[in-house]
């Protein structure tokens, strides 16, 4: 009998803790591969961990509640099989072995150190570094194969929550080598900023008899700590501008009930507005950057942070994906599918990784326009003000005149460490421009 220790992977781009929130599995419990054991919880979001292995859950190492860091054994599982994760842990310190070479006869010390420069020592890929789950199988077969973690990463996974199974890393060896993979390694990952309490003496509140004390739930500590973080860390300065989005309008009522008769989604504001800011950020690069101490790095994808409610009325930010590259119709079908997911508690750690840029729409409750925090380590946020009609002065060849427009304002808030006025008002400008700009003619 082999015991099996289920650890807690990476998940995620500087989660580096998860607190257990509930046991699915108890001592005694028969697991099958790829099963849920337990449920975690991080500053992210909320996510089942699965087991590596069949077999029969015989230790839980830590309770419900209780705070786990990434790598930590959180429970032991006894299977039949042989322990591949061990394997591969005693394989990883156990170095590779060297030739010894034979210092020839009559041969000076420089000539034997320069056989010795010759022998190659191989240092085994770690794949624990990488971001994403694999399980020991799959591992073992791409050490044994030469499979680079950058590689690794690469393969498309057909198991459960994307994940890399046997046969999709045995179906890659098949078509390895029939064309030049080019491997484009992603920067480096910059770490949130964490929590800093402000040296300040805590304030006296006084209650009275009807008050009502109402403990905050963990996901709301959290928020809080983040933003007093972000206020900490980056100086806010904001830029406001006012946009007409008449055309627009008029363009959504027109089509809207076709678009959900032929695609079978909703059309809201929110992906139309997504692709005039997956635009702005195009034409503006440097507002696409993070800051990590003294260096800034400028991103290449375009991935829009889009703040959505949860089931308990706090707010998450799950990220649309390479942005740039989606028409109308695939905006539309990523904002429902996060939208819907993030208030059904169904979103996964990977959702809400890797913005680069966030918008948040304060419109949806009736904010005429706000002055968003910034989503650390991204250096801008773009909020969405309430549509209304208003009068306005229109130009005319004929002259001027007063008529009822549909009018919303654009909040911006931006870094200014790194991102001046000129470029954060003209950010916000050009996005406002690719709004009066729409083709009410367009197809969709």
């Amino acid at each position: 009998m082999a015991r099996f220790e289920l650890k807690l992977p990476k998940m995620g781009e500087s989660v580096a803790e998860a607190t257990i929130t509930n046991w699915l599995k108890q001592v005694g419990d028969k697991i099958e591969i790829d099963e849920a054991v337990l449920e975690v919880a991080t500053d992210k979001v909320d996510s089942e961990l699965p087991s590596e292995v069949s077999g029969i859950l015989v230790e839980q190492l830590f309770a419900k509640d209780d705070m786990v860091q990434v790598g930590q054994t959180i429970a032991i599982i006894e299977t039949d099989e042989i322990s591949l994760s061990a394997t591969l842990k005693q394989e990883a310190v156990v170095p590779e072995e060297v030739a010894v070479i034979e210092k020839p006869i009559g041969s000076s010390d420089s000539e034997q150190e320069k056989q010795f420069a010759k022998a190659t020592v191989t240092t085994p890929t770690n794949f624990s570094d990488s971001e994403k789950f694999f399980s020991p199988l799959v591992k073992n077969i791409a050490k044994e194969e030469g499979i680079s973690l950058s590689e690794l990463e690469n393969i498309s996974g057909s198991g459960k929550e994307g994940r890399v199974t046997k046969e999709d890393i045995l179906n890659y060896l098949k078509t390895r080598g029939s064309e030049i993979p080019i491997v484009v390694e992603a920067p480096k990952s910059v770490a949130q900023p964490q929590p800093i309490t402000p040296i300040t003496q805590p304030i006296t509140v006084s209650l009275n008899g009807g008050d009502e004390i109402i403990e905050m739930d963990r996901m709301r500590k959290l928020i809080a700590g983040y933003m007093v973080a972000s206020v900490q860390t980056s100086a806010h300065v904001q830029s406001f501008i006012e946009a007409d989005v008449t055309n627009i309008v008029k363009w959504r009522d027109k089509i809207k009930t076709a678009f959900e008769k032929r695609e079978g989604e909703k059309l809201t504001y929110t992906p139309i507005f997504m692709e005039a800011v997956a635009k702005a950020l195009k034409d503006y690069p440097m507002m696409n950057i993070s800051v990590d101490g003294e260096t800034i790095i400028k991103r290449k994808n375009i991935n829009l942070g889009m703040a959505a409610s949860l089931p308990n009325g706090n707010l998450i930010v799950p990220v649309i994906k390479n942005a740039d590259q989606l028409n109308l119709v695939g905006m539309a079908k990523a904002v429902n599918d996060l939208g819907g997911r993030a208030k059904l508690g169904k979103l996964k750690p990977d959702d809400t990784q890797g913005g680069t840029y966030t918008v948040t729409n304060v419109g949806t409750f009736g904010s005429v326009f706000g002055t968003p925090i910034i989503n650390q380590p991204q250096v801008g946020i773009l909020a969405l003000g309430a549509i209304r009609k208003v009068p306005a002065v229109i130009e005319t060849p004929e002259g001027d005149f007063i008529g009822i427009r549909q009018k919303m304002f654009l909040s911006h808030s931006y870094d200014h460490r790194v991102v001046d006025g000129a470029l954060g008002g003209s950010f916000v400008k050009r996005v406002a421009e690719y709004l009066e700009a729409f083709d009410v003619d367009r197809n969709f």
